[in-house]
């Protein structure tokens, strides 16, 4: 046992932030705290390390604070240090020694000399070496090169590099310390696949115990041994990863369910017997009058009043609730109608930041009706770049990009630059034609935005509640191609699932840029794979294909249009053959003969295809 905590709980501003919990981490285990965004996540990571006081509750640390460590969704720290000083800091005894070893050989250099200053630094060397300092240096050197830091980054200051650079230079120094308790609060945000994948195998191999938050549930399902959800009024454990967990909560909703109504039948009959054998008590004590036996009779009836009623009150006492589900995101995307099978093309599009390599290189690509076409690639290779072309927020270099005229483009960028934060939640909307202040607030109910939230200036919105607000400007665009740039960011799981949900449900067509794989998984049927220096390839299928696929699968731009063909005549004969038969002779024969019309040109494609 490394860790017990016992009836925690915690406020913010007089407000409950989460009270009892309960839970024990053990040697070995690789433990997933969940829950919904604002729920106290980080804040219970940071009460575990002391960083942070709790209201009340214990925590049994029985393992040193020394043989901790943790990596921050925002690493604060001295901006001066530079990337592999900040890895060498992860271990902080045998850094800063080697930093005063440093500041005495500077003062000999300058030409300060005596028998103090010679047996100090000889004194911190031997314990430097004692401390393995510089078999530390090898690793630090050696774990930056696993995590693909070029030697040219490693003396740049920690301050300039990226989110993702950020993220893995903090792993850097925990792998070289390697602490027996690891605690990491988001560490998969902004890691592109390269990365996760490495994370996982770290993760799944570390000799250590690890304690997370994540909300990417590929992530959790290969990694955690056990998922703790967290809810305001206490915590959870269940065993397994994300999927599990799921089947567990459903099997726990569908028996609360099941007791709930059985509950529900059994008190409907106690309360009609405790009514009949009211009325037979009244009826017979007055029919009775001043007859002994009749009234003693009578009596009995009232004993099993009495009996019935104390079963109802047995029963109310060990009351089981109906399931109460959760406030959610309730989002439907529509388009309005579009008859046109191509949204949007790109012609041999260029394109190159001055002063740097090309991003794109003579890309050609079709986007139609239908598509949800996920781009995959390393961080930097040009994702976000491509997006912003397709949305005329760049010109290309080289070459055009051609929209229909009836397409109209929903843009969500992960910076989430073009929202007024000066203005409210409520007047963001009240600006549009039309919108009256009940269709408004009713619509903000929907994006879990309820009472007094309304109100909020967007500026003062935490990221995840700006991320449903820039999806609401996408809910009342109606635009027939959305292009959504890292759309999940910051939202939690159960948000990201009734994004995916809208998704799926769009009629319009989809070009998206996310880390999620899971969220990739669901929500995308075409894959655009970015390899950099202007190389790409188009995958024909789902993300789970990609993954088990041979890659010899990429089809051309080419390939990508007569595929996306084909499937339009596929689902067109599917349109067909599911409607009404017509009862006029003529039209039945016309039916049939689109039929056959369909199935041929399809059977040509196929066969165009096989030969290639």
């Amino acid at each position: 046992m490394l860790l017990k905590i016992k009836q925690v709980n915690k406020e913010f501003d007089g407000k409950l932030l989460f009270e009892n919990i309960e839970f024990e981490v053990k040697e070995g285990e690789r433990l997933a705290l969940f829950g919904r965004n604002g729920i106290g996540k980080t804040t219970l990571l940071q009460g575990l390390t002391g960083r942070l006081a709790f209201d009340g509750g214990e925590v049994q640390r029985l393992l040193p604070l020394e043989e901790w460590g943790w990596l921050d969704q925002q690493a604060q720290l001295d901006s001066s240090l530079t990337l592999l000083e900040f890895v060498q800091a992860g271990s902080a005894e045998w850094f800063e020694l080697k930093q005063s070893m440093a500041a005495l050989t500077k003062q000999m250099q300058e030409g300060e000399s005596g028998e103090e200053l010679l047996n100090r630094y000889s004194e911190q060397y031997e314990r430097y070496v004692q401390l393995g300092g510089y078999e530390g240096e090898v690793k630090a050197e050696q774990c930056l090169k696993q995590l693909s830091f070029d030697p040219s980054l490693w003396g740049l200051p920690f301050a300039q590099l990226s989110g993702g650079q950020k993220t893995k230079a903090q792993l850097a120094a925990l792998m070289v310390r390697e602490p027996k308790l690891v605690l990491l609060d988001e560490p998969t945000n902004h890691l592109d696949a390269e990365a996760l994948a490495w994370l996982e195998q770290w993760v799944q191999t570390y000799p250590g115990t690890v304690l997370y938050v994540s909300h990417d549930r590929m992530f959790i399902n290969r990694t955690a041994t056990s998922i703790l959800e967290l809810v305001a009024g206490g915590c959870r454990r269940y065993t397994g990863g994300y999927t599990e967990y799921k089947e567990q909560k459903e099997l726990e909703r569908r028996t609360q369910l099941a007791q709930y109504k059985k509950q529900e039948l059994e008190r409907e009959k106690l309360l009609d017997s405790i009514r009949m054998y009211a009325e037979w008590f009244q009826q017979a004590h007055k029919a009775a009058g001043q007859n002994d036996f009749l009234r003693s009779k009578s009596k009995k009836n009232v004993s099993r009043l009495h009996a019935k009623e104390s079963a109802l009150e047995r029963l109310e006492q060990g009351k089981v609730h109906k399931p109460r589900e959760d406030a959610e995101l309730r989002m439907l995307l529509e388009t309005d109608e579009f008859a046109a099978s191509s949204l949007l093309r790109m012609d041999n599009v260029s394109f190159a930041y001055e002063g740097h390599p090309p991003l794109l290189s003579k890309l050609s690509l079709t986007i139609g009706r239908g598509d949800r076409l996920a781009v995959l690639g390393p961080n930097g290779v040009g994702k976000s770049t491509l997006l912003k072309l397709a949305t005329g927020s760049l010109n290309p270099d080289e070459g055009k990009v051609v929209l229909h005229p009836q397409t109209t483009i929903g843009y969500f960028e992960q910076e989430l630059s073009k929202l007024d934060l000066a203005t409210t939640i409520l007047d963001s909307l009240l600006a549009l034609p039309n919108m009256t202040q009940s269709h408004a607030r009713t619509i903000l109910g929907c994006f879990l935005f309820s009472k007094e939230d309304v109100f909020k200036r967007i500026g003062d919105l935490s990221m995840g509640e700006r991320c449903r607000v820039a999806f609401l400007k996408l809910y009342f665009g109606k635009a027939n191609l959305l292009v959504l740039d890292e759309p999940t960011n910051y939202l939690d799981i159960g948000t990201r699932e009734q994004v995916e949900e809208a998704l799926l449900h769009y009629p319009g067509a989809v070009l998206l840029v996310t880390h999620d794989r899971y969220f990739i998984r669901q929500a995308a049927n075409r894959l655009l794979v970015m390899e950099g220096r202007g190389k790409l390839n188009l995958f024909p299928g789902s993300y789970e294909e990609y993954s088990s696929k041979d890659r010899s699968c990429l089809l051309s731009p080419k390939q990508q249009i007569d595929q996306n063909e084909r499937e339009m005549l596929e689902l067109r004969l599917t349109q067909l053959m599911s409607s009404a038969q017509p009862e006029e002779p003529s039209e039945q024969k016309a039916l049939m003969a689109d039929i056959l019309r369909l199935r041929q040109q399809i059977s040509q494609m196929q066969a165009k295809n096989n030969g290639r």
